[in-house]
């Protein structure tokens, strides 16, 4: 009955975006709004204007812009002086649309466009006073903190994806992808060129920006989607753009302008190669006992073994078959990370925890492979042998196919492989690779609509996964969109039989244990390979949402769900067996940029979960005040209470008359009522400082995995809970960022006051950046939980992306700690490992 209510709501929604479009693109890539709100935008003499939202807008703005051709190009320098610059497009008169509507900007901003045959340049010319400009040395992707101007390249003129690049006014670079429903991604980086200069009268920036860094569509009569912003962080974080925001029209692409007259772009097949080398010497606490000899109340202290250096050598290519079309591929890569995940607190935390990709490789072509069930997470690769990808877009077809061959599933320590008790459990999986493929498909329709087909598969020993689904994107009106998925899966694997009786079928039960082992399982300490059945298991995940938004008003609407033996191994999934429906509503006062209160926005929602049994899981119940003050301070106030309610099968066996004990000690069903209190601020107090503060408490919280000491069973109850913290940036001199924050999580058992957990996060990072590409930075995290000190020290050269040398140095220290083998508490230091490393790599390009 759900998946035929979900096909229902979707046929429901492409009806209406067939008879909102008309079958086809929209006649205008703006809406045709009302009146005019005299922002003081000026235009051409004898120049009639055109209504957009409550704004005039000059007609030539309105008109595909031609971008003149240079015979001659600029030399990149930063400063806006040569005469070729006389014959560019100019891009002028902005309108700020952040904090105010669309109303005339604080300084003026000029823009100027051209391009070669293998080349854009672009040009910004920013007016400002000189002391009052904020920029650094700032690393790669980390400008937006400061002033900058940035531009969107919508290089397939389809509304649904652009490259947005940034610049700080020394030059620095951000760039990015921005997808119509999903934001911005800055992990992506384009090889370009530019340099930025301040000066008496303000600050200009100069870029030249390959065509071959970039996917596009070029040749007569073709258009490309553009626009251009300022933001100015000192005065409220302004935010000033060439065209209007409409803030009564949903969207963000189909309000930008267009650009025309690129006929002759020289196309270039292109070849990028990166070899590269990583040079490590480890050390690492290990065993003096091994671990079957090992005899209660002994203590193994271990022993600090140095490893010999090792070397991995790798490769990764990138081919662009055509403007449109890109190869990539991965040979035994290097895919440490030179940045390691910042810590966050894992107690209590019933469902995994989602982390971001990091690694090149996977992020080109990314955000083609996004959804809303997530139905590929890349970091389920972790260390792979090979891998290839092809993404790219023909006519209004985007596409992306990828394949992996994992070797971490089958990678076990030594220490492993020589327990004799261990490798009768895992001699089948030892040095055997898991094997991934990925096929993405989106078609657009009309102006604004999108459907796609998505589908993965992983195969492992004993273990194979499949997914295959339908999605897409659908404007109904100018302020609803709507957003759909729906997946089936099949899987072959060991599942948990929370209900399965070994004693009424002992066949199936000794098959079990043949094929499923006989360890405990993560999710239930008690259960073993008698109730993990081996077995096909199928599966479906939906969602859908509508989304209606206006400058003063908007609301959210969002329903999905995954049923019990819903499973994607290539993807990421927090919980099954789970349906949910969410509201949400906004109301919010007019902007007023030079007030005090310059704009607030109250927030009510509603939820209600549901298992596919049609048993409550949860009710939610809440509403939160924004504040947007002057100094670009943001105050944020929140409450919701919450009916939880919990099912000893969710976590384990389920009692049955043939065993009458299951997880949970006593009441097989659990409830409570949680009332959650929340505040926060954040605030750029100057150029040099900026900080931020949280506080939440939370009554009644169930404390998850509290076991009886007697029976070592599961007694799961409420509790008190309380969560703080602090963070802030000190910048004390141009090239030095230092940046510290600390969280303080902490639960107590309400019904006996004992203390749960106590979780102390302290992290410290700083970087100094001796020129644009050359910088040293230091890191330091302490987690209480684990007592542990985390550091890493590393000097670095990055030219461009792909050509790259860092030198390291990661430690791990216990303080006050336990033994990692047998538990036990350890007083004072101990060292559990290090690493000295060396990382190279080199970007050869060659174009034909």
């Amino acid at each position: 009955m759900r998946f035929l209510a979900v096909i229902a709501f979707v046929s429901f929604l492409c009806a209406a975006a067939s008879a909102q479009n008309g079958g086809g693109p929209s006649a205008s890539p703006l809406p045709q709004p009302a009146e005019s709100n005299g922002s003081g935008i000026s235009t051409r003499p004898g120049e009639a204007s055109q209504p957009v939202g409550k704004v005039m807008v000059p007609a030539h703005k309105m008109r595909p812009v031609t971008i003149p051709k240079a015979f001659v190009p600029p030399v990149i320098d930063g400063r806006i002086d040569e005469e070729i610059w006389q014959q560019a497009a100019v891009f002028d008169d902005f309108y700020q649309t952040s904090p105010g509507d669309n109303i005339a900007p604080s300084k003026p901003t000029i823009v100027y466009m051209l391009y070669d045959e293998k080349h854009i340049y672009l040009a910004f010319k920013c007016f400002d006073d000189r002391d009052k400009i904020r920029a650094t040395v700032a690393k790669r992707d980390n400008v937006f903190g400061e002033d900058n101007v940035r531009v969107w390249l919508d290089t397939f003129n389809d509304q649904r994806r652009a490259y947005v690049l940034g610049f700080n006014p020394l030059g620095i670079q951000q760039d990015g992808i921005f997808t119509e429903g999903q934001g911005a991604d800055f992990s992506v980086d384009i090889v370009m060129e530019s340099r930025g200069v301040i000066e008496d009268w303000g600050w200009s920036v100069e870029v030249k920006i390959p065509f071959k860094s970039l996917r596009y569509r070029a040749g007569k009569g073709v258009m490309w989607g553009f626009n251009v912003a300022r933001n100015i962080d000192r005065l409220n974080d302004e935010f000033n753009q060439w065209l209007p925001d409409d803030r009564n029209v949903a969207g963000f692409l189909i309000k930008h302008g267009k650009i025309t007259g690129l006929d002759d772009v020289k196309y270039e097949r292109t070849l990028e190669v990166v070899p590269s080398i990583t040079l490590s010497q480890t050390g690492r606490r290990t065993r003096t006992i091994p671990r079957n000899q090992l005899l209660p109340g002994v203590l193994d202290q271990g022993r600090f073994v140095n490893q010999p250096i090792k070397g991995d050598i790798g490769v990764t290519l990138k081919y662009t078959i055509s403007p449109s079309v890109t190869l990539d591929a991965a040979i035994n890569p290097d895919f440490a990370e030179i940045e390691a995940d910042a810590p966050v607190v894992t107690a209590n935390q019933r469902f995994p925890i989602f982390f971001e990709e990091k690694r090149p490789f996977f992020l080109e072509g990314a955000d083609i492979f996004r959804s809303p069930l997530q139905v590929f997470y890349s970091r389920n690769i972790v260390d792979p042998d090979a891998a290839i990808k092809l993404t790219g877009k023909k006519g209004r077809t985007s596409f992306g196919i990828l394949a992996a061959s994992d070797k971490a599933p089958g990678n076990y320590s030594d220490e492993d492989r020589s327990d004799p008790q261990m490798l009768p459990r895992i001699s089948e999986f030892v040095d055997k690779n898991s094997t991934f493929a990925v096929l993405r498909l989106k078609r657009d329709v009309g102006s604004e609509n999108n459907f796609g087909f998505f589908g993965t598969y992983r195969s492992f020993v004993e273990q194979k996964n499949l997914t295959a689904g339908f999605d897409g994107r659908i404007k109904l009106s100018p302020k609803i969109t709507s957003t759909f998925q729906v997946v089936g899966t099949n899987t072959k694997r060991c599942f948990l039989e929370r209900e399965f009786d070994p004693a009424a079928d002992p066949v199936q039960a000794q098959r079990n244990r043949d094929i499923c082992g006989t360890g405990s399982t993560s999710s239930n300490p008690l259960s073993n390979g008698t109730y993990n059945r081996y077995r096909v298991g199928n599966g479906i995940g939906y969602y859908a949402n509508l989304d209606y938004t206006t400058d003063r008003s908007g609301w959210f609407f969002e329903a999905g769900g995954r049923s019990g033996k819903y499973r994607t191994d290539s993807g990421f999934t927090r919980q099954t067996d789970t349906n949910f429906l969410f509201f949400f509503n906004r109301r919010s006062t007019e902007s007023k940029p030079t007030a005090k209160l310059i704009r607030a926005n109250w927030q009510r929602f509603v939820g209600f979960d549901y298992d596919w049994k049609g048993r409550t899981q949860g009710v939610n119940l809440g509403t939160s005040l924004g504040l947007n003050l002057q100094r670009s301070t943001y105050l944020n106030f929140g409450f919701n209470q919450t009916y939880q309610k919990i099912y000893e099968e969710e976590f384990g066996l389920k009692r049955i008359p043939s065993r009458p004990q299951g997880t949970f000690l006593g009441e097989p069903v659990r409830s409570t009522w949680i009332q959650t209190f929340s505040a926060n601020i954040n605030q750029n107090y100057n150029k040099r400082f900026s900080y931020g503060a949280f506080a939440g408490m939370r009554r009644n919280v169930f404390d998850y995995f509290y076991f009886d000491r007697a029976t070592g069973l599961q007694d799961p109850g409420p509790a008190f809970q309380t969560d703080a913290e602090v963070w802030g940036e000190v910048k004390p001199i141009d090239p030095l960022r230092i940046s510290a924050s600390y969280r303080k999580s902490r639960m107590n058992r309400k019904e006996t006051g004992e203390r749960r957990f106590d979780s102390d996060i302290f992290s410290v990072r700083s970087t100094y950046q001796f020129t644009r590409f050359l910088f040293t930075r230091f890191r330091l995290d302490y987690d209480s939980m684990r007592r542990n000190f985390a550091g890493q020290v590393l000097f670095g050269w990055a030219p461009n992306p792909g050509t790259a040398i860092y030198a390291g140095y990661n430690d791990s220290i216990n303080y006050n700690g336990f033994n990692p083998f047998t538990g036990q508490y350890e007083p004072g230091l101990k060292r559990d490992s290090r690493t000295f490393f060396v990382r190279a790599s080199y970007l050869f390009r060659k174009s034909f």
